[in-house]
Order: structure tokens, then C-alpha cells, then sequence
């Protein structure tokens, strides 16, 4: 960043001929860590009264009065602590369970569904407390910084973002980890003694990932000590866990584990069950290589046990209840809601139109799923609907027709066969002729 941007992008409105009688405010996305606590100082020191907003969007076993405590030690003027796990699990995990969002067929989106949640918990604190700045500690290769400040311009385009990796001032200032202990320790910030793990993690309710250090190499296996939310396959108990998982419209709304004997209706208290259960079986874990939105190829492992029960429940259910040519768009529609979702369009008109095409797809969507979890396996033991579109009578080898009052003649098959196949028939023969051509006029040269 040049010299002119840091000045309209980092400094506080000086340029304003009015006398000021406030500092700027600037809500940090604050996390406790090195980074953002390096960051929180370094603003307060441009001039600006920094605002700390930490969200708990189920990272764990955090203490956020210790984080609280630390933030105002090192210049906060206020902490905002918003606990948007309940939020997280209505208004965004289950929005991608209702269309399977899957990114490139393996990654169930963890980290790109929270990102939307925290921002517009972030852009409310910046409104309430009369903000003009956010900011956050994402990196200047990584997906998350577009999906933070999409999210915040499609929110409120008034608000500027400020990005300290990449600024040019602060990058120059601090080339890595060794810069910021040692402006940490002339500033008494205090560091987490804890020795520094080969990988970085981020957590969240919906699933926890793994990448950089070690597993910048992509022929490096895991750590089995690493995962935090499942077992080892290897390890998960030999008896499995039965449960049923029941949707309305495509939303789960009760889960019943029918080894314990437990129902859970509360969505937020059912999904911390599901993590468990299933974390416990060894459900849930991928390791891939994935493809960055800023055109960087990256490796991630990630673990989204509750997650991937639900995404093969929700499936095997649409299977019963969702027409042939209603489920061909719908799967079209979960691409998109998966890329929009990972590139950081959450809040853009395009994903509004996909979220309320999904919605109108899964009014059929209601019944109950039987499942197995088995040693990293989820299976499907059954499933009903009263919205069904299965017909045993229709689907039978030993029923002529089609029962129940539904037409069905087997000898119907023939034109149906004889039409679908003109185009083949045609393609061959046509096929043929020119193949003919092609060896007749070889042989004649």
C-alpha cells in the first residue's frame, strides 16, 4: 500500500479541517491471539479508539473474560463478546444442510459459513457503537479476508475495512512471527507460553480445519493427536450408535439417539449431540486439496462430524420425497450455493435467489431417517415420509401394473425405449456412412 493509501485507508480522518474532539472508532475482529492482539495495539497507536468484538461461534473451550481482560489491557475502550452459536446453527449451518453445499465434492464449507455469521454480528457492533472502520487479522492469501469485507460491503457499504496484512507499513514492520513476540514483548502484550503447533487450526460448531506448517506438504499424513472434535476410526467404540434424525421442509428438528434413548428439539442442543455422537464414532474427516478463491491452491484437513450426519440424512430423505427433474436443478443449485458460500457472496442477490429456490424445492421435504455411526461411517438403516413419492406397488418386480391406482403398462417401455434411442440410432448410422466416406477416399489416394 502506498504512502497516500495508508493515509486514507490506516489513518484516522486527520485530513478533516474540523477540530476533531473524538477518535475514530474501529471495530477489530479480536481473537486473543498474537495477531489481533499485535493488530489491536498497533491501531491504538495510529490514533484510533479500537472497539474489540469476539464472537463465539462454538470454537471451544475459549475463557472470553480472560480474552475480555487482555483486550482492555492492551488499549481496548470496549469488548463486545456475542455468543452467535444458536444464529450459526439456524441461519447458516442449516441453510447449507437444506441444499447439501458441498465444495468440490468434499468440503463441507466450516470455515466459509462462519465467516457471513461473524461479519454480520461485527457490522451490528459497528453500527450500535457509531463506527467507521472495521477491521481483522486475515491474511492477504487467504479466503477470508473477500469473505469478511464482501460480507460487510453487502451489509453496510459505508463502513471502510482495514486489513493490516495487507498493508505495506505493517507488513514492513512485522515479516513474521519472530517481529511480533518481539513488538508483543516491548508493548507487554502477553503470549500464549504454549509451544506454537506445526499447523494452524480454526474451529468453529460446524467443523474444526488444519492447515499451513506441516501440512504445507501434501504427501504429510496427519498428526493423530491433532483432531480435537473426532476419534481415529481405528479407535471409534465396536458397538455403533442408532439414531433418527426427523426434517420439516428440509430442516432438522428432531434428533433421537436410539442407543441412549436422548430426543433433542433444540437446534442448537441438538447439533452439539450430533458433534458428539458422531465425533465419537469417527465420523466426519477429509483431508484434500482445495482450490482458493485468489487462485492459490491449498491443502486442508477437516473434521465436520455432526455435518456430514446431517448432509446424508437430509439426502436419503430428498430421495423419498423430491422429484427426478425438481432434484437435477436442486444439485445444480447446491454448486452454486457452495461457491457462493466459499468465495464470500453470502450476502448477494444472486445467493438470496438460490437460498429461496432451495427453499421452495424442499416443501416436500419432511420425514424421519434411521442411521448407523460405525467406525467413521455413516449408514442409512431407513427412511419415511408422509410426502413420499415412492411407490412399493409402482417400484415392484412382481406387480404388473402400477397398484394403487397408478397406470403403469411394462409393454409401454418398448416406445419409450424406440424414441429415446432416434438420436442413437441416427448418430450410428450417420456414424458410419462418413467412416465409409473417410475409407473410400483414403484408399483411392
Amino acid at each position: 500500500m502506498s504512502k497516500r493509501n495508508l493515509e486514507d485507508t490506516i489513518q484516522p480522518e486527520a485530513a478533516d479541517k474540523r477540530a476533531k474532539t473524538e477518535k475514530d472508532k474501529v471495530v477489530l475482529a479480536y481473537s486473543g491471539g498474537l495477531d489481533t492482539s499485535v493488530i489491536l495495539v498497533w491501531l491504538v497507536e495510529k490514533g484510533f479508539d479500537v472497539i474489540c468484538f469476539c464472537a463465539n461461534v462454538g470454537q471451544g473451550e475459549e475463557d472470553f473474560e480472560a480474552i475480555k481482560a487482555k483486550a482492555l489491557n492492551c488499549g481496548a475502550s470496549k469488548v463486545h463478546v456475542e455468543d452467535l452459536r444458536r444464529e450459526f446453527v439456524t441461519d447458516f449451518i442449516y441453510p447449507a444442510i437444506k441444499s447439501n453445499a458441498i465444495y468440490e465434492g468434499r468440503y463441507l464449507l466450516g470455515t466459509s459459513i462462519a465467516r457471513p455469521c461473524i461479519a454480520k454480528a461485527q457490522v451490528r457492533v459497528a453500527t450500535a457503537e457509531g463506527a467507521k472502520y472495521l477491521a481483522h487479522g486475515a491474511t492477504g492469501k487467504g479466503n477470508d479476508q473477500v469473505r469478511f469485507e464482501m460480507c460487510a460491503i453487502a451489509l453496510d457499504a459505508t463502513l471502510k475495512t482495514i486489513a493490516p496484512w495487507r498493508d505495506t507499513e505493517f507488513l514492513e514492520k512485522f515479516k513474521g512471527r519472530t517481529d511480533l513476540l518481539a513488538y508483543a514483548a516491548a508493548h507487554n502484550i502477553p503470549v500464549d507460553a504454549t509451544p506454537k503447533a506445526p499447523y494452524s487450526l480454526d474451529a468453529n460448531l460446524f467443523h474444526t480445519s488444519y492447515e499451513s506448517g506441516m501440512l504445507e506438504n501434501p504427501m504429510t499424513p496427519p498428526i493423530k493427536e491433532m483432531f480435537r472434535m473426532t476419534v481415529d476410526p481405528e479407535d471409534a467404540p465396536t458397538t455403533p450408535t442408532l439414531l433418527r434424525i426427523d426434517f420439516e421442509h428440509g430442516i432438522p428438528i428432531r434428533v433421537i439417539n436410539r442407543s441412549t434413548g436422548e430426543t433433542f428439539t433444540d437446534p442448537l442442543e441438538s447439533f452439539i449431540h450430533l458433534n458428539d455422537v458422531a465425533g465419537r464414532n469417527g465420523v466426519g474427516r477429509v483431508d484434500l486439496v482445495e482450490n482458493r478463491f485468489v487462485g492459490i491452491k491449498s491443502r486442508g484437513v477437516y473434521e465436520t462430524p455432526a455435518g456430514t450426519v446431517l448432509r446424508a440424512a437430509h439426502m436419503d430423505l430428498e430421495g423419498i420425497t423430491m422429484d427426478r427433474e425438481v432434484m437435477r436443478i436442486r444439485e445444480m443449485l447446491s454448486q452454486e450455493f457452495a461457491r457462493l458460500c466459499y468465495n464470500g457472496f453470502w450476502y448477494a442477490p444472486e445467493m438470496e435467489l438460490v437460498m429461496h429456490s432451495v427453499d421452495f424445492s424442499q416443501r416436500q421435504v419432511t420425514g424421519g431417517v434411521e442411521l448407523k455411526l460405525y467406525k467413521g461411517n455413516v449408514i442409512v438403516l431407513g427412511r419415511e415420509s408422509p410426502c413420499a413419492l415412492y411407490s412399493a406397488d409402482l417400484a415392484s418386480m412382481d406387480i404388473e401394473d402400477g397398484g394403487r391406482g397408478l397406470e403403469y403398462n411394462p409393454t409401454d417401455a418398448q416406445g419409450f425405449i424406440r424414441i429415446n434411442a432416434v438420436r442413437l440410432r441416427a448418430n450410428r448410422i450417420l456414424r458410419n456412412h462418413t467412416d465409409a466416406s473417410s475409407s473410400s477416399s483414403a484408399g483411392s489416394v
